[in-house]
């Protein structure tokens, strides 16, 4: 059985409104619990959607290839979760059932399994059928971790002081299948957008691109991301009248930038229903949906939870504030620039290319520019090392951190939930922490030069060295 993805308009009523959703299509035509599954959850984001997709079109490959081997459903889905673990192809290189699998990681692994709950409890309920994974009676060891991760989100949620503190009941149930153990990282030496490249970056990266519209786009969107933490996503959900002149800081911009749906309408807009949110704006003055809702390259995401006002929007601060003074300068530049181009749309960043002159900047269009930037200076995109949009977020939250920001300023700067959501971008990197041993270490002989009695590493050192030659 070929399996393929696609994506679909669905009309559902005689509205005419079309909802466009990933679909799956087989020998037999679409997959329709699917198609249903998935209009029934709109309101979650298309990378859920996508991943819902790519797990159940998994899951459907592998009930083809081994569905006479199985009596009870909960049996399949165990024996399926445990081959994205393990693959298909045993020691011997043959895989009789023909799907050939390889191991898929463990977090992988664990997403499809997770993802693919409310799948199978959405066709039990539908059907009236038994889940192919099951809730059963939780273990005493399961209890105590389902009330660890209860604990632990009510705790550090920012907005957990709203939330009911009745211990939930499903800490006393666990799945049949549950995903396996992953490693726990901490965060890795580069991850932060090196600072010492960032102006080499700005200059000669995505400042030298052959057309000077282009350019100076390119540089607003890295000075928002590089000086204000802005991730590259959100970025792209700008409108030109999100930028005016900053109160506090002479010459600077100030930059606040909406939720794509919910934000505030500008200009105190209301609309014929008297609706007053950016969706309903788009929707009546261009016949848009929100970039958030659309599907494929048009597709804008947007990740941020926490808000800085009613009108939903999120202001930059900027770190240090001179970042607000170059965006200024520069914006004055790109609006005479987008005023010479046709535009159906409010988005302040667009396509100069011919073919797409005026339509809304891509992720994908934004990620190829980053890239070619990169490819200027020498260097390649790299997330481990930092060479990444997302590695300018990291060093702001680094330089927020060796400024002795304090934490809940930097949470409030970085638009998180909670202090535990911004560890990762304020740990310290490796390069860090081996500096600061080297320097106690330095402390520590110079005390032990003082304290005769005391440790000296030199003599720890040579002893080492001593017995290290006779293996």
């Amino acid at each position: 059985m070929s399996i393929v993805q696609s994506t679909a308009r669905i009309i559902i009523d005689d509205s005419g409104f079309q909802s466009e959703i990933i679909v799956l299509i087989a020998d037999s035509g679409p997959v329709t619990v699917l198609i249903d599954y998935l209009l029934a959850n709109q309101h979650l984001s298309a990378s859920w959607q996508r991943l819902v997709a790519q797990a159940t079109k998994l899951l459907l490959e592998y009930m083809e290839a081994n569905h006479h081997c199985f009596s009870e459903p909960r049996d399949l889905f165990q024996a399926f979760a445990t081959h994205l673990y393990t693959g298909t192809i045993d020691d011997n290189g043959l895989d009789d059932s023909g799907l050939g699998w390889i191991p898929a990681s463990r977090n992988t692994s664990n997403r499809f399994i997770s993802v693919l709950k409310g799948l199978t409890d959405y066709l039990a309920n539908r059907y009236g059928t038994s889940s192919m994974n099951p809730l059963t009676t939780a273990s005493t060891h399961d209890q105590r971790l389902n009330y660890a991760a209860w604990h632990r989100r009510n705790i550090n949620n920012f907005l957990g002081h709203i939330k009911s503190k009745t211990v939930a009941d499903n800490i006393m149930t666990a799945r049949n299948v549950r995903g396996r153990s992953t490693l726990s990282k901490v965060d890795s030496d580069a991850v932060a957008f090196p600072e010492a490249l960032f102006q080499k970056m700005y200059m000669d990266g995505v400042g030298a691109a052959s057309d000077p519209r282009c350019a100076v786009r390119d540089q607003l969107i890295l000075i928002m991301m590089h000086g204000a933490g802005l991730r590259e996503s959100d970025t792209l959900h700008l409108w030109v009248m999100d930028v005016t002149e900053h109160p506090m800081i002479e010459d600077g911009a100030m930059v606040r930038v909406y939720h794509p749906e919910e934000g505030a309408a500008p200009d105190n807009w209301r609309g014929s229903k008297g609706q007053i949110t950016r969706g309903a704006y788009l929707r009546e003055n261009y016949a848009l949906t929100a970039r958030n809702l659309r599907q494929g390259t048009r597709r804008v995401g947007w990740k941020t939870r926490l808000v800085d006002h009613a009108d939903n929007y999120i202001q930059l601060y900027w770190f240090p504030t001179r970042f607000s003074i170059l965006f200024m300068k520069l914006w004055k530049v790109h609006v005479r620039y987008l005023a010479s181009v046709e535009r159906n749309h409010p988005y302040a960043f667009v396509s100069y290319e011919k073919s797409v002159i005026g339509q809304p900047y891509t992720l994908q269009a934004m990620n190829g520019n980053y890239k070619r930037a990169l490819a200027r200076i020498g260097e390649t995109p790299s997330k481990s090392e930092g060479r990444s949009t997302h590695g300018h977020r990291h060093a702001l939250g680094r330089r927020l951190s060796r400024a002795k920001i304090s934490p809940e300023i930097i949470r409030k700067a970085m638009h998180h939930t909670s202090l535990e959501s911004q560890k990762v971008y304020t740990t310290p990197s490796i390069s860090e922490i081996s500096s600061g041993l080297k320097s106690a270490e330095e402390r520590l002989n110079a005390y032990a030069d003082e304290d005769k009695g005391s440790l000296s590493l030199k003599i720890l050192d040579e002893a080492l060295t001593e017995s290290l030659a006779h293996l």
